[in-house]
């Protein structure tokens, strides 16, 4: 039986080279796996997944409109797949997710999605709040704050490196506009 599986993780837990792992292990036993990330990143050299690490690989990509059941379902008429990857998760829908449990329960393919848990105000993105509630498996990545401590919490910075408390949920960037941090630290930064 398929599962959704949600790994979820503050910024620079190595979600994305996590994904692209598990890509390799099922490439290299000759099983076909559909990637999938987020259009929102409009930055030159990004559509496809990559890691800090140096880890890339073509990626479909989805926005709020992507019917991801659908072109599964056609990818898997065409070429059985084995599994379908989706990395910054969050960014899903809730419908999106809601076709990513079908995916695994009514056509058996094992959908597993890696993404943020919270923003940088705390606050449980769509896509993840919806994984949350729906997947069968719950994997939690870790990342290290500065101190040492599990980092939990993503703290936006200006750029004098000054915690940031307003603004919209997402704000394309990487390690120059986003801090992983342990609660305690996320809320010192905050002034909370």
């Amino acid at each position: 039986m398929a599962k959704l599986y949600f790994y979820y993780a503050s910024m620079n837990a190595g979600k994305s080279s996590t994904l692209l792992q598990a890509a390799f292990n099922y490439g290299e036993r000759g099983m076909k796996v559909m990637l999938w990330t987020a259009a929102l990143d409009n930055r030159p050299g990004f559509g496809a997944i990559s890691s800090r690490i140096g880890l890339h690989s073509d990626a479909h990509r989805y926005d709020g409109s992507s019917k991801i059941e659908e072109a599964v379902l056609a990818e898997h008429r065409e070429n059985p797949l084995a599994c379908v990857l989706i990395d910054e998760a969050q960014f899903l829908t809730k419908d999106q997710v809601w076709q990513c449990a079908r995916l695994a329960d009514r056509w058996n393919i094992p959908v597993l999605a890696y993404g943020l848990r919270t923003d940088f105000q705390g606050e449980l993105f769509e896509g993840s709040a919806t994984l949350l509630a729906l997947a069968d498996s719950l994997v939690e990545l870790k990342a290290v704050c500065d101190c040492g401590r599990k980092a939990t919490m993503n703290l936006r910075i200006d750029e004098q490196g000054r915690a940031v408390k307003a603004g919209e949920q997402t704000e394309i960037g990487g390690n120059d506009r986003y801090i992983a941090l342990c609660r305690r630290h996320f809320m010192e930064r905050l002034d909370v």
